[in-house]
């Protein structure tokens, strides 16, 4: 029997073929390369361009008619040494919150060098007036003069205003909790071995060993319960959840925070994560090209797995069901490749449809 005869008859694919290469393209993007993305409930898609070398005229857009447009201003986004830090510097990360506001993260960091005084910062806009409402800056006690803050996720139903839960992406990484209705912020589990890069880590990017990457806690989702916190260091193959109750005592020690960590076990490495209302976590899986789902019973499927997918990114999950994806070449970017740009334009947003809600913690039934 031939071995086409073979792969007809068992229903195997083909060798070297890509289990789940379905998706939409919502944007291609020649010119900036896009790190978060967003979704309003209204279908606003919102994008960021951190400033880790390449030109970037915005670090924050709107994708208006699949093209890039700056926000919430283009006086905001504008940046040069003379600037200061009331402007958006470089931010990583944009999400919708629980009350349907788009919220920045403002590394405060040009090209991951020590952040700008008053630099990181979390920008408040409301979409219905496309206004800045609020600005928190993180007290200095939260941070270190290295602190790379990656991506952000809200609990609106707890505490006066609600809280913030940060990530810290530097080598010996953190989470940050941020209350929002005091303003204060601080530190949890810096240094800690599920914050922190593995040692020796390596990865393998379509074939290519890479040894350079040294990322703590890097994604960040929440339960639909509110009640954990699941995140994970980029140089790592390992998911983790500690109790929110935990995070936001003030009175615990971080080895009674830490007493309350689950290891959920191996994922792959990852970048982005996300979480639904079925009590599902999606884990981008940047090695393979691909993108993870676990169930809430713990079981692993493959939700994406094509040949465009260079390093998927960031993920978001909007109100349509849709699990949106920023795709953005990361190992191909000169901070990550020793120096060299062999990035191919253009980047893109995709988007999978997954049928569950996004996880809004408001508080109300």
């Amino acid at each position: 029997m031939s071995s086409d005869s073979a792969s007809a008859t068992s229903g195997a694919t083909p060798l070297g073929s890509w289990v789940a290469p379905d998706y939409e393209v919502v944007a291609e993007i020649d010119d900036l390369m896009p790190t978060g993305v967003t979704v309003t409930d209204d279908g606003r898609v919102f994008v960021s361009f951190p400033r880790w070398g390449d030109d970037v005229p915005c670090t924050v857009a709107e994708v208006v008619d699949g093209k890039v447009v700056p926000y919430p201003s283009r006086e905001l986004n504008e940046w040069s040494e003379e600037r200061n830090a009331d402007q958006l510097v470089s931010v990583q990360s944009v999400i919708t919150d629980p009350a349907g506001h788009v919220w920045l993260l403002d590394t405060g960091s040009l090209a991951f060098a020590p952040w700008l005084e008053n630099g990181p910062k979390l920008v408040e806009v409301d979409p219905a007036t496309d206004q800045v409402v609020r600005v928190v800056r993180l007290d200095p006690a939260a941070v270190t003069p290295t602190t790379y803050l990656n991506d952000v996720r809200f609990d609106f139903s707890r505490g006066t205003g609600g809280y913030a839960y940060l990530t810290d992406s530097q080598p010996e990484g953190a989470l940050v909790v941020v209350d929002l209705g005091s303003g204060e912020s601080w530190g949890r589990l810096r240094g800690h071995v599920t914050t922190s890069a593995t040692e020796g880590f390596r990865a393998v990017v379509q074939g290519v060993v890479r040894e350079n990457y040294r990322v703590g806690a890097d994604g960040i989702a929440i339960s639909a319960d509110g009640s954990l916190l699941y995140y994970c260091p980029l140089s790592s193959r390992r998911l983790y959840s500690v109790e929110t109750g935990a995070l936001i005592d003030r009175s615990l020690t971080d080895e009674q925070v830490a007493a309350t960590i689950q290891d959920l076990g191996d994922k792959g490495a990852s970048d982005g994560l996300e979480s639904d209302t079925d009590g599902a976590v999606y884990a981008t899986a940047y090695e393979h090209s691909a993108v993870l789902k676990r169930d809430a019973d713990g079981t692993w499927s493959t939700l994406l797995h094509g040949p465009d997918l260079l390093w998927p990114d960031t993920l978001a999950l909007a109100g349509d069901g849709f699990l949106y994806v920023s795709v953005n070449q990361l190992p191909r970017t000169p901070l990550f490749n020793a120096g060299v740009d062999t990035r191919v334009p253009p980047y893109q947003i995709i988007r999978v449809y997954v049928g569950a809600g996004p996880v809004r913690l408001t508080g109300v039934a």
